[in-house]
């Protein structure tokens, strides 16, 4: 379960990238997170793994504060950043063991874990090369790969089906699936409205900041009859 009370954050002290924000996503839900380019979606995925602090309101995850109770709460979750370009001098395989490390996985669990995870993402021949070498979509899926490693009880995800081949997107779609009904919660972003609408059982738009809706797309769809997926979406985010 994810709780954003009030959150707010500006940059320079005068631009508001996220503006008096709250939002629930309770256990159990794949909540998709829509937006245009600039409305604060980032700004506040970073927050809620505590790479940004807010500057007003609260954030907690499974009932921990992330300000507060910053440990316990970054062990609920699993963060995919939208740029997967990190740790590329390593090899594949060293940053897995480098995140079960940190993360405290047994060496029996992780390897199982691995395999699972390579099986799904087709990643097997690679892993013994450098992630410097990888195309954008491997190095996606090798970040990926590193944040369920551990098997968070929250998945956050930015934008984590960029540059996936067809067959890791429907699986790791199916992954989102799976862990939502288990009883556990996933909220990514996604400019993708066909993708929200197929997976997302709710979806929140924001836009300047702020949060303009939250509910299912069917309840959206209601509200404008005989309109495509991109005219509702223009119209909730040019006014509200």
């Amino acid at each position: 379960m994810i709780q954003i009370q009030n959150v707010s954050k500006s940059y320079a002290k005068t631009k508001k990238a996220v503006d008096d924000l709250s939002l629930h996503v309770p256990a159990g839900t794949i909540m998709g997170f829509i937006g245009p380019n600039g409305a604060g979606k980032t700004t506040t995925l970073k927050m809620l793994a505590g790479i940004l602090k807010a500057d007003e309101g609260s954030i907690t995850l499974n009932g921990f504060d992330i300000e507060k109770q910053p440990i316990k709460a970054k062990e609920q979750f699993g963060y995919v950043f939208d740029t997967p370009d990190f740790f590329l001098q390593l090899k594949g395989i060293e940053y897995l063991r480098f995140v079960g490390d940190i993360y405290e996985v047994p060496s029996d669990v992780r390897q199982q874990r691995i395999v699972e995870l390579a099986n799904t993402l087709d990643m097997n021949d690679a892993l013994n090369d450098k992630i410097q070498s990888y195309s954008h979509g491997m190095r996606q899926k090798i970040m990926i790969m590193g944040v369920l490693l551990h098997q968070p009880n929250i998945w956050i995800l930015d934008e984590p089906l960029t540059g996936l081949d067809p067959q890791s997107s429907f699986n790791l779609k199916q992954m989102m699936k799976e862990h939502a009904q288990s009883g556990k919660t996933v909220f990514f972003s996604t400019h993708v409205l066909e993708v929200a609408e197929k997976l997302c059982d709710k979806i929140a738009i924001i836009n300047h900041g702020k949060i303009n809706y939250t509910g299912t797309l069917v309840e959206l769809k209601e509200k404008y009859p005989d309109q495509s997926l991109e005219e509702i979406f223009l119209e909730v985010t040019l006014n509200g």
